[in-house]
């Protein structure tokens, strides 16, 4: 079995940090959103990865590079536009050959690993290819789909189900036939290059994945379903990234590598990396603190991610991620906030008040 992983979008709604970098390097608890996905079908067994690499190919070759430090070979695949995941399919067909294979969201955030829904498609076909001798012969599956209940489901593709099985999907639906919204996690065999070649665009121009996995039902090709089991996020806003950094952080075991001095406080669940410093302050977890970043003066509370060389001097920050070289002086109060690379933020009084921010790479904001 092999993996695709989509990546190729421009990430406009995490602008504007996206200006300057793919919305999948993103980091999640100081970890690209894009090494999660990798990590997951690496613990799935699978070694072979497609990446549909599109405008921001060269940040995500060089971040990924060929694989080896997860075991496996990675294959970039480029896009010149975003037309759809079901086109994704399309360009990929040489990578893939008549392999089955995962599909997987680069942007998407699981709780749930891989292993447990390849295991199931898997089993699946090994039943059908040898049936017992009491049991008549089932039909082997040509897709697995991995579902979850939302409160909005008409923002999603939605799930129509009769029983076990999947009988429609419909992309964001006005009226939907279900809670049940699709997840970026997909399974395939061989038969949904068929598919993707048959359909149409929609009326957004785009060859849909849902309209591909429709095919596949209407012409008699069974799909089977699975409800997630714990917590899906799509980190392509603000909020639904610093929920992940959040969820995530909940995971750590605390791990101090760096120095903290006599006058510092580390309280919970915290990783400080090596080389990092924490002088005169308080980091109260779940936190991580990056390699070679200088905390001073300053309070970090729960559910802040601070990347390699930073510096935080004589501020606070809470629920928030930082990324790397960025420095952040002075600020009394920095809440549910995303920084990007090499910015510098100050603050030129100490005036109690919250500051909520998002800035793009190499930023500078200087607070009156």
């Amino acid at each position: 079995m092999k993996g695709l992983i989509l990546a190729g979008g421009l990430g406009s709604r995490l602008r504007p940090i996206t200006y300057t970098s793919a919305k999948q390097l993103v980091p999640v608890a100081n970890k690209p959103i894009l090494f999660y996905g990798i990590e997951a079908m690496a613990g799935a067994g699978i070694k072979e990865i497609g990446i549909v690499v599109g405008d921001t190919r060269a940040d995500i070759e060089a971040a990924v590079g060929d694989g080896s430090r997860w075991n496996v070979e990675v294959t970039y695949l480029p896009q010149d536009q975003p037309l759809g995941l079901a086109h994704c399919v399309l360009i990929a067909r040489d990578f893939l050959g008549d392999d089955d294979f995962v599909m997987y969201l680069g942007d998407n955030l699981l709780e749930q690993d891989l292993r447990r829904f390849v295991d199931g498609f898997e089993a699946a076909r090994r039943r059908a290819a040898t049936p017992s001798l009491d049991d008549q012969a089932p039909q082997p599956p040509s897709a697995q789909i991995l579902l979850a209940r939302v409160p909005d489901p008409h923002r999603f593709g939605v799930a129509e189900l009769d029983g076990d099985r999947v009988v429609r999907l419909v992309e964001k639906p006005s009226d939907p036939p279900s809670d049940l919204a699709l997840v970026g996690v997909y399974l395939f065999d061989p038969h949904i290059h068929d598919a993707v070649r048959a359909i149409e665009p929609s009326a957004r121009g785009e060859l849909e994945i849902t309209d591909a996995i429709q095919w596949l039902i209407d012409h008699g090709h069974r799909v089977l379903h699975t409800v997630l089991e714990g917590w899906w996020i799509d980190t392509g806003k603000l909020t639904p990234l610093l929920d992940a950094n959040r969820l995530v952080l909940d995971t750590i075991e605390p791990r101090i590598a760096g120095a903290v001095d006599a006058g510092s406080r580390v309280e919970g669940r915290v990783v400080i990396e090596e080389g990092a410093e924490i002088v005169r302050s308080t980091v109260r977890g779940p936190a991580v603190i990056g390699a070679r970043t200088r905390i001073v003066d300053s309070f970090v509370g729960p559910y802040t991610s601070i990347d390699r060389d930073c510096e935080i001097v004589h501020s606070e920050l809470d629920h928030s991620v930082v990324l790397e070289r960025s420095r952040i002086e002075g600020i009394t109060r920095l809440v549910d906030s995303l920084v990007g690379r090499d910015v510098e933020l100050v603050r030129g009084d100490a005036k109690p008040r919250a500051t909520r921010v998002m800035l793009g790479d190499h930023s500078r904001l200087h607070l009156p």
